[in-house]
């Protein structure tokens, strides 16, 4: 062992013994200074429950509480849960609403693009004209095939 380690001797085990009541020094009583309104005395005063804690905990009451306590988690979960799925519905129809407005804005780009007028002058370009006569219909005899 190292000589700078300090270690501490084993004591003698502790018993079961009666203890020495010291006398208290009796400290004169200070006169308190009465203050403003205090809402922990308005609560002590108003919502006395001593008298449940009398002879103990009450444990006849502990399934009651417990039960409430229940509820009251499951409620406050739920109201999370509730709004997280409404901040959610916001959001997607937000997004709903800007895919509809761009799907509309490409349906009246296409309509207008797929005109005859404008698909002739996008076609001009490559060599294509418009036909002027009107088509025909070629009729091909049974027994050549």
């Amino acid at each position: 062992m190292a000589p700078n380690l300090m270690t501490k001797t084993a004591a003698a085990p502790k018993g079961n013994t009666l203890r020495v009541k010291r006398e208290e020094k009796v400290k004169p009583e200070v006169k308190a200074r009465k203050k403003g309104f205090s809402l922990f005395k308005w609560l002590d005063k108003y919502t006395n429950v001593d008298f449940l804690f009398q002879e103990g905990v009450p444990t006849k009451y502990l399934p009651h509480v417990l039960f409430l306590t229940g509820i009251t988690l499951f409620y406050i979960g739920n109201t999370h849960y509730a709004e997280k799925t409404i901040r959610k519905i916001a959001k997607i129809k937000v997004e709903t609403e800007d895919l509809r407005a761009d799907y509309t804005t490409l349906k009246s780009d296409y309509m207008g693009a797929s005109k005859q007028s404008e698909v002739a002058r996008n076609v001009a370009p490559l060599g294509l004209v418009e036909s002027s006569s009107p088509p025909y219909q070629v009729e091909v005899a049974e027994d050549e095939y």
